[in-house]
C-alpha cells in the first residue's frame, strides 16, 4: 500500500528545460519529500509526464495535481494510473479534476458540464468499473476538491482530497467532510523571503490567472474574503493568506496550521522571490529542516 507521506512539492513543470525537470525530481527524493505533485493546465500531458517523473526517481511518490476529466476518457485514465503502478511499485496517485471552464471550453474545445459532481460520480463509476488485461493494482485515487459536494464525493469514493489554494480554516472544514480516516493533501504556496513588496509582488503575479476563475472565488467567498479582497491583484491580506511568507519559521508555522486543522499531507508550492520559474531551493531546504 502506497504510504502518501507528510510532505510533498507541488510544481508546474512547463517552464523547465528536461534537465532542470529531471534535477527538480531528484533534488525533491534527495530532500525526503514524500511526493512530486504537478499540474495539468496548458503544458505537459498529465500521464506520460507521471510516467517520466517516475522512471527518473526509485522512491519518490509521483501525484498528478490534476489530471483533467475532459482530456481523457475514464478508461485511458484507469489503464493510465494502472499502468503506472504495475511498472513503477505503487508510486502513482491520480488525481482528478473537473478543472475551470476557461481550460476545458476555450483551451480544449469541450462544453463544461454545469453538474461538475454528477460528472465526477459517473467518471468514478466508469473507472471502477472498467476490466483491463493487466494486473490489478490498488487505485490511488484523489480528488480535486474545493466545495462541499465534492469533497464529500472524494470522501465517499476515493482515498481522499487534495485542496489547491485554501487556508487552514478550509484544511479543517475539509477534514470535518470526508472524515478521518481518508488522505487530504493540501497544497500551501511559500516563499522565502522577509521582504514584504518582494513577497507579495511574487504572490500576486502568481495568482493573476487564478484570481478571475468563478471556482476558486466561491471557494474564498466562502472562506470570508469579499469582493475588495479578489479586485485587481487582490488584497494584502488576501495574498498573505494565499502565500505563506517571511522566515523559515513564519513557514512553518502557516504549514503547521494545516497539520493541526487535519491536513495528512502538506504540498510545498516553492514561488521564487524574483518572480521567475526557477526552482528555490533554499525553500525547500527550508520547509524540510523545519
Amino acid at each position: 500500500m502506497l504510504n502518501i507521506g507528510r510532505l510533498g512539492v507541488w510544481y508546474t513543470p512547463d517552464y523547465l528545460s528536461q534537465r532542470e525537470i529531471v534535477d527538480l525530481a531528484i533534488g525533491i527524493e534527495k530532500l525526503n519529500f514524500d511526493t512530486f505533485w504537478y499540474p495539468e493546465g496548458l503544458g505537459y500531458e498529465s500521464f506520460s509526464f507521471g510516467s517520466f517523473i517516475l522512471s527518473q526517481t526509485s522512491q519518490l511518490n509521483v501525484a498528478s495535481g490534476i489530471a483533467n476529466i475532459y482530456a481523457r476518457d475514464a478508461v485511458s485514465a484507469a489503464a493510465g494510473h494502472d499502468s503506472m503502478n504495475n511498472l513503477y511499485g505503487d508510486r502513482f496517485i491520480l488525481g482528478l479534476g473537473v478543472s475551470h471552464i476557461p481550460l476545458v471550453e476555450d483551451f480544449r474545445g469541450h462544453s463544461y458540464n454545469s453538474k461538475p459532481v454528477t460528472t465526477m460520480n459517473k467518471y468514478l463509476d466508469k473507472i471502477e468499473g472498467v476490466e483491463l488485461s493487466i494486473p490489478k493494482v490498488e487505485r490511488n485515487v484523489i480528488l480535486a476538491t474545493l466545495g462541499p459536494k465534492m469533497t464529500a464525493l472524494a470522501g465517499k469514493r476515493t482515498k481522499g482530497a487534495h485542496p489547491y489554494l485554501v487556508t487552514p480554516e478550509h484544511t479543517a472544514r475539509t477534514r470535518e467532510i470526508i472524515g478521518s480516516n481518508k488522505w487530504l493533501c493540501v497544497e500551501q504556496k511559500v516563499c522565502l523571503t522577509n521582504d514584504t513588496t518582494l513577497a507579495r509582488e511574487a504572490a500576486a503575479k502568481m495568482l493573476s490567472t487564478y484570481i478571475q476563475w468563478p471556482n476558486y472565488r466561491n471557494n474564498w467567498l466562502s472562506l470570508g474574503f469579499n469582493e475588495e479582497d479578489l479586485s485587481g491583484i487582490g488584497s494584502n491580506r488576501f495574498l498573505d493568506s494565499m502565500v505563506a511568507w517571511g522566515t523559515k519559521k513564519h513557514i512553518s508555522d502557516r504549514i503547521n496550521e494545516h497539520f493541526s486543522a487535519g491536513a495528512d499531507h502538506v504540498c510545498i508550492q516553492p514561488i521564487h522571490p524574483d518572480g521567475t520559474s526557477k526552482v528555490d531551493w533554499n525553500a525547500l531546504e527550508a520547509v524540510v529542516d523545519s
